[in-house]
């Protein structure tokens, strides 16, 4: 861990951190193994940590009692440009540090080594300032140099890679590679890059890939796990022919550049079919492209993989298995409430049943499911659409959105006419869609006598299950959660501490926080008479119905996510 592991581990044995049995148990092992004699006192430390016999977080704390040395937590850190410009990132990568800020003429740095001291003459004078160190763990070092400086060190994303190559597993469907005769040697490397930018994104899972032109760079995101994560960006002089290029994959017009276009790539991943939606946006300083990965798989995910437990699923499973009426998914955008009715009808789609949706746009291709694509140029509304539909006889409709009354209407007497209908619809909670389409204009006895349902749901990160471990939230944290020191004494509390599995982050994978809103007779009635929001959500709440924020404790307390996550997208009930 650190230039000086033999004073660690004498450290951790007086602070009683290990026993000597099992200081004694990882050095025979490793010593077994014939391990190097000057890489045994580093790898025994990383053993110890492995077996879960202590914590990097609990040597970094001994550390800090010991150099009376503060800690700092670099998960919510905002860096300055010039800041990260007195230290370069291959700097910062070498030395194992982060800058932080200039506070009072000196260089704050994060580091996990106070016995380094080399590393901090050498950063102080790159420079020009005097340092002053912070303590960090190196999984969390690692991580704030990838996300504040882009993640260049993923072993050279571009370096004229072939997205080709053997062992890539990705093919991309009848386009060149860069490799074929007729391409020039200029557009060759250009093409090369495109390609790797799009196989990386999908080897790490990314949802989206953002390209965007700022006035002095290029910058490159990935959204992984709903976060955004800046990438090796390129030459900004490069920006127009990486444009161009992905604009011609798209099929979209590359001398057209002063309205928004949309387009679409196809790939194959390791023999699964992975569409991107392309969209191309006019900016100040040129072209901004928004890639968004449609993974089909995800359509097979059990409703266990989006994250409801056995109890949730079954009334889940129950609403949408109703002959007639509405079920409504409500959130704000990326919140998953796509992927949640795309998994609804992929449980329900089999050969006696009919289903027809409308959608905009057409995000994944069902077999054995009539997709209707929006198209408003042409008249092919929500509403238009949804009136052909009624005459082909559905069993089950799915309208992308209800946003508007002519949409609602025509939902509405679709359901009161013998057809199941889901949709969408943008509200913070599941209770408030009654009020929601009661605004738009929908009257109240319509809604109380067709809708079924309304479930609710956030996204969350999953904690990385290959490094997840043990540990005991902050009090302020429970406390904000609800839950007192008795509960908290018999919940399995765990968090991530970082691995190359999840790239140092301690997530890995996305799911659901859910509130369920299942409407009964005594609520069809209080819907009839008009009642108020809070009133609604009440008689709910008195009726059983878990909100998100618990729900989220739930999972907190079976080890599936954090505290953190569950507080970052949900309300309280006093809130």
């Amino acid at each position: 861990m650190t230039s000086a592991d033999d004073f660690i581990i004498q450290l951790i044995q007086d602070k009683k951190l290990v026993s000597a049995g099992a200081l004694q148990s990882a050095k025979a092992e490793l010593q077994s193994a014939q391990t190097p004699p000057e890489e045994l006192d580093t790898k025994t430390i990383d053993l110890l940590v492995e077996r879960k016999y202590t914590t990097y977080e609990d040597i970094i704390k001994a550390l800090s009692e010991e150099f009376s040395m503060p800690v700092i937590d670099l998960s919510d850190l905002r860096i300055d440009d010039d800041i990260k410009k007195m230290i370069p990132k291959e700097e910062a990568e070498k030395y194992g540090v982060m800058p932080i800020a200039v506070v009072d003429g000196q260089l704050i740095v994060a580091i996990s080594d106070p016995l380094d001291l080399n590393a901090a003459d050498d950063i102080g004078h790159l420079a020009g300032l005097p340092v002053d160190t912070r303590l960090a763990t190196p999984a969390a070092i690692k991580k704030a140099i990838d996300e504040h400086y882009g993640v260049s060190s993923y072993g050279g994303m571009f370096d004229g890679l072939d997205a080709d190559a053997p062992g890539s597993g990705v093919k991309l469907s009848g386009l060149a590679t860069g490799n074929e005769e007729g391409i020039s040697a200029e557009e060759a490397p250009i093409i090369r890059y495109v390609h790797k930018l799009i196989t990386e994104a999908v080897r790490r899972r990314a949802s989206d890939i953002h390209l965007e032109p700022l006035e002095k760079r290029f910058r490159v995101r990935y959204r992984i796990d709903g976060v955004l994560i800046e990438v090796e960006n390129p030459p900004k002089r490069l920006q127009p022919s990486i444009i161009s290029r992905l604009k011609l994959m798209a099929n979209i017009s590359i001398a057209e550049k002063r309205i928004p276009q949309d387009g679409r790539i196809q790939i194959a991943y390791e023999k699964k079919d992975i569409d991107l939606r392309v969209s191309s946006l006019p900016t100040v300083y040129g072209e901004s492209i928004v890639m968004r990965i449609l993974d089909k798989e995800g359509l097979r995910l059990g409703l266990p993989e989006l994250g409801f437990f056995s109890d949730d699923q079954a009334v889940f499973e129950r609403i949408v298995s109703m002959p007639d009426g509405i079920f409504l998914v409500t959130g704000p955008t990326g919140s998953g409430k796509s992927t949640t009715l795309y998994s609804a009808i992929n449980y329900l789609n089999h050969p006696d049943t009919k289903i027809i949706t409308v959608e905009d746009p057409v995000e994944y291709q069902m077999s054995g499911v009539n997709q209707v694509q929006v198209k408003r140029e042409v008249g092919m509304t929500f509403a238009a659409a949804l009136r052909s539909m009624l005459r082909r006889a559905p069993n089950i409709i799915m309208v992308g959105e209800i946003s508007d009354l002519e949409t609602a209407d025509i939902a509405i007497n679709a359901s009161l006419t013998g057809h199941m209908v889901f949709s969408t619809l943008h509200t913070n909670d599941a209770a408030g869609a009654v009020t929601r389409l009661v605004d738009i204009g929908v009257k109240p006895f319509l809604v109380s006598a067709s809708l079924r349902a309304v479930l609710a749901q956030r996204l969350v990160r999953k904690n990385c299950t290959a490094c997840k471990e043990h540990y005991m939230p902050d009090t302020k944290v429970l406390q904000a959660l609800g839950i007192n020191e008795i509960d908290a004494a018999g919940m399995d509390f765990q968090h991530g501490a970082g691995c190359p599995k999840c790239n140092g982050i301690g997530y890995k994978g996305r799911m659901g926080l859910f509130e369920m809103f299942v409407v009964n007779e005594e609520l069809q009635q209080m819907v009839y008479e008009g009642r108020t929001l809070v009133e609604l959500r009440q008689k709910a709440r008195d009726l059983g119905m878990r909100t998100m924020r618990e729900d989220g404790v739930r999972k907190v307390s079976s080890g599936l996510t954090t505290p953190d996550e569950v507080l970052k997208v949900t309300m309280n009930e006093s809130d």
